[in-house]
This record gives C-alpha cells, structure tokens and sequence, in this order.
C-alpha cells in the first residue's frame, strides 16, 4: 500500500482506542452497578425476612451466622458472615433504592462496605459526597475516615455550616475553605518523641507527597519546595509552593517544627505581598499563606494578624490520628444548639 493510504490511520487508532476504553469502563460500571444492586436486594429480604417473622433482635446474629453457613455451601464465596451482616446493614442505611442507584456510577461496593458503618447520618453523607466529587479510591476513603476529616472540618462551623458540609461536601469557594484544623500527617509515621528539624519535616512532606495533597483537599498542585525569592540583595525562601487550581492562586506553606511566633506571621505576610506583585500573572488571584505549626497561641495570632491580609492562616499539624470520640461529642454539641434568633 503507498502511504497515502494511511493518512487518517491515526484517526483510525484513536477513535478505536477511545471507543475500547468507554466499553471498558461502561463494563465495570455495568458489573458494580449489578453487584451494587444484588447486595441492596439480599438485604431487603433479609429484613423483611426478619420483620414479616417478628424475629426477635437476640435471634438476628443467629439467622445471619445460619444464612452465611448455607449461602456458602451453595455459592462458594461472597456470603461471609461479615458480608451478610453489611447486606442487611445496606439495606437498613438506604431503604430507598433511588438513593442507591444514584451513585453506582463512583461508589463500588467496597466503597459502601466503608461507608455503611458510620452511624451519625451527616458523616456518611459528607464521605459519600467527597467520594464522588473528588473521586476518592477505597483507600483513600479509610485514610480520610481514620483522620475524622468531616469531624475536623466540622468543628470549625456553625449548625447551619456542618449541614450544608454534610449535604454538598467541602465546597472550596473562598482561602478559608482551604484551611483544616489540625493537619493530621500521620501517614509520615513519625514516633513520638520526635525530634525533626523543619527540613527534615518539610522533605518527609516532598517523600510523601501523593498523601499530603490528599490531606491538604482538592485543587493543589505542587509548584516547588524551598522556593527562593529576592529582596534587597537578600534571599528568603519559602517552604513548599502550591498553586490551587480552583481558587486560581498561588498557596505558599511555611513549616515551624515548634509553636508559631509574631514573627512567622510577619513573614509570611512579606511572601504573600511578594508573590502578589511579582510572580502572580493576569487573572491570578491574591495568593493564601499557610503557616503550619506545631503549636500556636491563638491570642498572639489574633494580635500578630491584626490589620494583615484575610489570605493569610496559622494553623497546627499533628503526627497521630485525632481522638475521634472527642470530636463527635463536640460535633453533638454543635447540633444540638438552637440559634437563639429562632427561640
């Protein structure tokens, strides 16, 4: 054949490839969308099962341990007595099939195995929500749910906020939307006693950085680290740069090892001016600035940023997983308050 023959041969490859990974992953949708579907169906009888004989509650894990054993003979696998017991959970979390069927396209079942144990309604909401919208894999799921982050995020809003969060997810609008409290950087698996230099710290950070941008939300990208810049002859650099693709500016982070001082806030306030003037370009934003530290005394914050830039932020990291009871009763409080206005 002369060559001329083969002029749209890359179209050709192109529209194949393209139509052979849609029906790949029309195929996966197909298979969790069935076996989604299956689950939510084994649960609905079981429940009913157990309602139309009036099953007595001290009876239930002895239907389902049966049921497990017999499912199993006949099907080999897949009706463990753990898998049965989440079917029946399933169906109890989402009586309505509609709700379900609406998510088939992000959630597997595995997804939903993470999901269906969260007793308080708003958080299983909040994690449903994330998973769709940042298209979180299953392990990022457990990751985000073992550092609380509904919980965390939470405890910085009002009643109206924590409903709004738990119905639409993280909505990144505006710099405070960005901030958490604490960072939890547990995945550095640092021991305590620990004793790092912010060096150190910030390289750790580089090493790990898949995780941190999972705990730092959605929109970041990693621009730089120990970014230099120039002022009267003097360099100054600024720990890890980020640029935020949502908020369409730059966010530059300083790490402190040990508490936050006046001073770390009157720097950081010189590297936002300085990115503002000469790196931002046309229709870039007023630049956020993150200090994170180990400790911070929020009346000397409160002091040292009065007057500064509203993008600028100290908040705390930690190296352990919160504790998780801690923060839902706080959670609790912050529900069961009634806006006096409304008295």
């Amino acid at each position: 054949m002369e060559v001329t023959e083969f002029k749209n041969y890359d179209r050709l490859i192109h529209q194949i490839s393209e139509t052979y990974l849609e029906g790949q992953k029309n195929a996966v949708t197909a298979v969790n969308t069935t076996i989604v579907e299956t689950y939510w169906k084994i649960g609905q009888y079981i429940v009913e099962f157990e309602q139309g004989g009036n099953v007595k509650a001290e009876y239930g894990k002895a239907l389902l341990k049966r049921l497990s054993y017999d499912l199993s003979l006949t099907h080999n696998k897949g009706f463990s007595l753990s898998n049965v017991y989440l079917m029946r959970q399933f169906f109890i979390r989402y009586p309505k099939f509609q709700t379900v069927s609406g998510k088939f396209d992000r959630l597997s079942w595995s997804h939903f195995c993470e999901l269906i144990p969260i007793d308080n309604e708003h958080e299983r909401t909040f994690y449903e929500v994330q998973c769709q919208i940042e298209n979180w894999n299953v392990r990022e799921l457990k990751r985000q749910k073992q550092s609380s982050l509904f919980l965390r995020l939470a405890a910085s809003k009002d009643k109206e906020g924590i409903l709004k969060l738990a119905r639409h997810g993280q909505l990144i609008e505006k710099p405070i939307d960005l901030i958490r409290e604490p960072y939890v950087l547990e995945f550095l698996k640092i021991p305590e006693p620990y004793h790092l230099t912010e060096t150190e710290l910030e390289t750790r950070l580089i090493d790990h950085l898949q995780q941190f941008l999972l705990e730092l939300g959605k929109g970041f990208a990693f621009i730089g680290r120990q970014y230099r810049i120039t002022l009267g002859n003097t360099h100054y650099y600024v720990d890890l740069v980020f640029y935020h693709r949502i908020l369409k500016c730059f966010v530059l982070i300083d790490l402190k090892k040990e508490k936050a001082g006046y001073e770390d806030v009157g720097q950081m306030n010189m590297y936002l001016g300085y990115f503002e003037n000469e790196e931002s370009t046309e229709g870039d934003n007023p630049p956020i600035g993150i200090v994170l530290a180990k400790e911070k005394d929020d009346l000397l914050v409160k002091y040292a940023m009065h007057n500064l830039s509203s993008q600028l932020f100290v908040s705390k990291y930690q190296f352990y997983l919160p504790d998780k009871q801690i923060l839902q009763n706080e959670l609790t409080k912050l529900l069961q308050n009634t806006n006096t206005d409304q008295v």
